[in-house]
């Protein structure tokens, strides 16, 4: 087995691992909360085996409670899915040789880009796993059983005693990957290569090595919620490295996100780190904005805050350019596909969303997108709050659509005047009388507005804007799952973005194709999925903070 083939074949099995502990760690807010009447609480939210990482390394993973603390989840498959992936080829049993040892915490880490730090022979990327024991003398009973079941499959074995650690380690065979291991410090360590476990060794008695000594690091883990289940932390221009992605400008430099549960689901709360001053794009709100009174409840995304003015200037829109600078370097098309039904909202009307709506926007707004069956374009409403700078906003609407040929009308539905913009077609048949064409018009209606109370409230269509009157008194912001959401997340906040998953998951689907085998992945948690909300806020200096709440089927 090549070098390449043996790191590549690690790392699949290490990102793997990581991706289940995030999978365990989120499903489990189902399972856990309506199967059993145990509270799931991590012991601590902060990772143990963080001295052993280098403070350089790109990301860690750290689920914080013990596996078997999620046997509720067993029915979903998931937890066997877990130690299988752990224990692939080893020949190993789970309950006999991990479950006497295993404590509160798992954590999975590339530590460095490269092992020998010689480009000229590739890059070998360092990978850790470590693993918390209450039984250090069982643990090492485990290596040993460990090795020699690899030894007897033909892998050549050396040991070693390092600064007071004894090391075990092999070499590569045809169907085995290299592996070292070690106990130390209540750990039980595994990595790609005796050199990774060397460094980890050494960042344990150098403390000014690890992770724990990183400045980015200490400011991020102040911010870790109690109870905390699972923690990552990505040093990002390293991260974006390791991907191969461009990041000549880096505006955040550490992120870190955490997971805790509720009765209601799972939230995700992730911090950006930077050295810049943050700047919000709006004031904090202490509660959802009045224009949501508008949204109808069949909306199956929903996007709220205020001062879209100031978006632009906001380190919200720097940290999406940031993604963007980093993705677009990767040659993919996801934010691109992201982007489509904006770019295919200006494309049709002929209009600069920041410049001709955005910047005469700076009160409350609330974008509602309402999936339509059998037709793949969603209806949508945008309901604003009227300010000083609206008739000029509105007459500079009315010009564009002059410029596209419109016609602007006055019409009245439901007891209400709508201003509508029109594309007027004439239609002709033949006459009964002589046998003549007639003629008739027809209009095509490409958006309408009607004010309501103080605020403006535009719409795609007749249909949409129909929905908004006959829904007065059952609006979306009556909405049990939007009002259970926003409860889980923080306030004051910037504003929330909510997504009804039944409604839009479709919708999503067509703009990221990927989706439809995340949800195939995933289909134990997908199938018990309601909803997702994302608000960003805090003013701490250099700190961009966000939340994501999972709300889950009871």
């Amino acid at each position: 087995m090549s070098t390449v083939n043996t790191q590549r074949s690690f790392s699949g099995f290490i990102v793997a691992g990581a991706i289940a502990l995030v999978i365990v760690a989120i499903a489990a807010g189902y399972w856990f909360f309506t199967k059993s009447p145990v509270s799931l609480i991590a012991s601590t939210s902060q990772s143990g085996a963080a001295i052993f990482v280098s403070k350089l390394a790109p990301v860690t993973v750290s689920l914080l409670v013990n596996p078997d603390r999620l046997q509720a989840l067993e029915s979903a498959g998931e937890i066997s899915k877990l130690k299988t992936s752990l224990l692939a080829q080893s020949g190993l049993d789970y309950r006999q040789d991990i479950q006497p040892w295993l404590g509160n915490e798992i954590t999975l880490a590339v530590t460095t880009l490269d092992i020998d730090r010689d480009p000229e022979n590739g890059k070998q990327p360092g990978y850790l796993m470590a693993l918390a024991t209450e039984k250090p003398a069982k643990s090492s009973e485990f290596i040993q059983l460990l090795f020699s079941k690899r030894v007897l499959a033909g892998a050549n074995l050396t040991t070693e005693e390092y600064n007071g650690a004894k090391l075990i380690y092999d070499d590569a065979q045809p169907k085995l990957e290299p592996l070292a291991s070690a106990v130390v410090d209540q750990f039980v360590l595994f990595a790609n290569d005796a050199r990774v476990l060397r460094d980890a060794i050494n960042n344990v008695q150098a403390p000014d090595l690890s992770l724990t000594s990183s400045p980015q690091y200490q400011k991020a883990i102040e911010q870790l919620p109690k109870g905390a289940v699972a923690v990552t932390f990505f040093n990002l221009p390293t991260l974006a490295q390791w991907q191969g992605l461009e990041l000549p400008e880096p505006i955040y430099d550490s992120q870190i996100t955490s997971l805790t549960l509720n009765s209601k689901g799972l939230l995700a709360e992730t911090s950006f780190f930077t050295t810049s001053e943050v700047t919000p794009p709006s004031s904090p709100l202490s509660q959802p904005v009045g224009a949501l009174q508008y949204i109808p409840p069949s909306a199956g995304l929903v996007i709220s805050g205020s001062h879209l003015n100031n978006l632009g200037d906001s380190n919200l829109a720097k940290l999406w350019t940031q993604a963007k600078t980093a993705i677009s370097g990767s040659g993919t098309d996801v934010i691109s596909r992201l982007e489509q039904p904006l770019l295919a909202i200006q494309k049709a009307w002929g209009i600069n969303l920041t410049q001709d709506v955005f910047s005469w926007v700076q009160g409350e707004y609330a974008l509602g997108l309402i999936p339509r069956n059998g037709k793949t374009s969603p209806g949508w409403i945008f309901v604003a709050e009227k300010q000083d700078s609206f008739p000029e906003g509105i007459a500079r609407l009315d010009a564009i659509a002059s410029s596209q040929g419109l016609n602007t009308n006055s019409l009245s539905l439901d007891q209400q005047k709508v201003v509508a913009w029109t594309e007027l077609i004439a239609a002709t048949k033949k006459s009964d009388a002589q046998d003549r064409p007639a003629f008739t018009v027809e209009a095509n209606v490409k958006g309408l507005h009607t004010t309501l109370g103080n605020y403006e409230v535009f719409t795609s269509d007749l249909e949409t804007m129909n929905e908004v009157f006959t829904n007065k008194d059952n609006s979306f912001m009556k909405n049990r799952n939007f009002q259970n959401s926003v409860a889980a997340i923080p306030e004051p906040n910037q504003g929330y973005v909510y997504l009804d998953w039944n409604k839009s998951h479709n919708l999503l689907e067509r703009q990221l194709p990927i989706l439809k085998l995340l949800e195939v992945l995933g289909k134990p948690f997908f199938d018990q999925l309601r909803s997702l909300t994302f608000s960003s806020y805090g003013s701490d200096a250099g700190t961009l903070k966000g939340a994501a709440f999972l709300e889950l089927h009871s």
